[in-house]
Parts: structure tokens; C-alpha cells; sequence
């Protein structure tokens, strides 16, 4: 049975991203180089029906690229996912810089960040809060939900996890699975990941996860906000 977890990738928006963006080597190595010859991506989403033609060079998005990110009003600090439903066709979901799914009033190009508590349209794949601690900062770990075993992003291979925080900033991070006590939890980063954050203890953050199950998954992690 084929797997419904179609390819996909994410991409932080950082300055100057109206120019192009960068396709992540893992990415491109299994899925784009040496599979086609083609040299240009159908995107589409679900603000319109339209679908815009972006021209690959080498391997960044250019030609094209910036009429995209203008008719849908990205901006930076923005994530979007490409998924990769076949025959260079993608589909691309944009994420506000609260990594919540950024809505679109159809046929006008209007966007609006999902509501938090809109949990069907707010996670890619799997998410959950969680709070910094004194003792999660001292052992250096902190303990996913019990939840995220049904993540499929996720699997008990995996070594790492990439953290991304909502300016496009990235940590590789360790992941393990305990047996004993049927979770999994990230170690040898967090502390150092809080640091370059400024956390404090009591402060809480929305973990999404995104993944699909064989490459290294990510987790964007923006502070939860407040009432």
C-alpha cells in the first residue's frame, strides 16, 4: 500500500526571499536530481484555483517565484511546506510566524492566521504545548507529549529532530524514544535551544511538528500568545 504521506519540505522566509528559495538537499537529492528533467514546478494552494509556474534553477526556486509570494502576501517570518503531489506539481501551505495555517478568503487573496485553537488547520502533522521548566533546562531534556507516538512524522529510528523558531533560525537536536516509559523526549540541544531563545522557566511554547516518517522531521516552536 503506497504511502499517503506525500514528499514534502518547509521553508522559514528570510530576508530578501521574493529573489528565490534554496530546496534542501536532502530533499532535492531524493526526490528532484537525477528523477526529471524538467525544469519547472507547478505550485498551487488554497487561496485560488490558479497555478503558477516557477522555473528551478539548480537548486533554487527563481523565475516566477516572487509573483507567488506577492499574489498570497508573504512576508517575512512566514514558513510555508511544499508537498510534492507528483509530475513536479506542488502543493504549498503558508504558515504565519505563529505557525499557525495562515487562511485565504477565496477568490480574493485576503490571509489570516488560523485561530490557535482551530486544531484541524493549526498543525501540519502533530502538535502540543509544553513549558520550560527548571528540572526539563537541568537535565538538558524535555518529554513529548504521550500523543506524539501516534505522530507519523515521527518513528523510533529517529536520532534527531530540527527545532525552527519563528524567525527561520534552526538547532539539531537529539530525539530517543523510552521504552520504559513509552515517550519520546528531545535531549543535548534543548538547554542550548532555550538559551539562544531567552526562555524562561514558566514561559510556553506551541510545538508543530512536521514530518514524513523518513526524513529528519522538524518542529516549529513559537512562543504560545498570550490573551
Amino acid at each position: 500500500m503506497p504511502n499517503s504521506h506525500k514528499p514534502h519540505f518547509l521553508k522559514p522566509l528570510l530576508p530578501d526571499f521574493h529573489s528565490g528559495v534554496t530546496i534542501p538537499l536532502g530533499f532535492f537529492s531524493q526526490h528532484i536530481e537525477g528523477k526529471t528533467n524538467r525544469k519547472t514546478w507547478k505550485l498551487r494552494s488554497d487561496a485560488t484555483d490558479q497555478t503558477w509556474e516557477v522555473i528551478q534553477e539548480g537548486r533554487r526556486l527563481t523565475g516566477g517565484w516572487k509573483d507567488f509570494t506577492t499574489a498570497h502576501d508573504l512576508q517575512i517570518g512566514d514558513i510555508v511546506i511544499f508537498k510534492h503531489e507528483g509530475d513536479m506539481v506542488f502543493h504549498v501551505t503558508p504558515f504565519g510566524p505563529s505557525c499557525c495555517e495562515i487562511q485565504y478568503t477565496h477568490p480574493h487573496i485576503i490571509k489570516e492566521e488560523a485561530d490557535a485553537d482551530d486544531a484541524p488547520s493549526f498543525s501540519f502533522d502533530y502538535c502540543f504545548q509544553a513549558e520550560v521548566t527548571a528540572s526539563n533546562l537541568k537535565e538538558d531534556k524535555l518529554y513529548l507529549p504521550e500523543g506524539a507516538t501516534t505522530c507519523t512524522a515521527l518513528n523510533k529510528q529517529c536520532q534527531e529532530i530540527i527545532l525552527v523558531n519563528k524567525e527561520g533560525n534552526s538547532w539539531t537536536v537529539s530525539l530517543r524514544f523510552s521504552e520504559a516509559d513509552g515517550m519520546y523526549y528531545i535531549r543535548r540541544g534543548w538547554r542550548k535551544f532555550c538559551r539562544a531563545n531567552r526562555c524562561a522557566i514558566g514561559d510556553l511554547f506551541v510545538f508543530n511538528v512536521v514530518g514524513d516518517g523518513k526524513t529528519t522531521p522538524l518542529m516549529c516552536v513559537c512562543p504560545e500568545r498570550e490573551e
